[in-house]
């Protein structure tokens, strides 16, 4: 119910609520994977990028068949301007989650960055054959880690 309470107060915008309902969860599930999740968000929202490497590499090794702990590690490397530790981070694991499209996403946010166009777009284009490519064309046109790709988008 806490965790529940949590993730709506942080659906309504509200970051600094969200820990109290957290801290109502008995000791023993405070280091749920989902628990983990929420925090990972609340510090995510607090744009506390070394928090949130410390819990997505909290969730990776309880649960390291859950993609979102190496996606959320690997955002949180990139914040921090470690790209390219983002990049080989995801990378190593991008062939275990090949139906999650947010993985050749990020994968090609980071090569663009990097200034590797050329692997990039093949990321992208990666992400639109996984995914719904229309929702994924209309994200990466607002997404500045992608402009130098915008106009390699706008003809997907």
């Amino acid at each position: 119910m806490h965790l529940l309470a949590a993730q709506g107060w942080l659906e309504l915008g509200d970051h600094l609520e969200a820990p109290a309902e957290l801290q109502k969860i008995k000791p023993r599930l405070r280091l749920h994977p989902d628990v983990l999740e929420v925090r990972w968000s609340i510090s995510a929202r607090a744009k506390d990028w070394g928090k949130c490497q410390e819990i997505a590499n909290a969730i990776v090794r309880a649960v390291p068949q859950r993609a979102s702990g190496w996606i959320d590690l690997s955002f949180a490397l990139h914040e921090m301007k470690q790209t390219e530790e983002a990049f080989r981070n995801l990378l190593r694991v991008a062939s275990q989650f090949p139906e999650n499209p947010l993985i050749p996403y990020n994968l090609a946010c980071y090569a663009c960055q990097m200034g590797r166009q050329w692997e990039a777009k093949q990321w992208l284009d990666q992400a639109c054959k996984t995914g719904d490519a229309r929702r994924i064309k209309l994200q990466a046109l607002e997404d500045a880690d992608l402009k130098p790709l915008w106009a390699h988008i706008e003809k997907l």
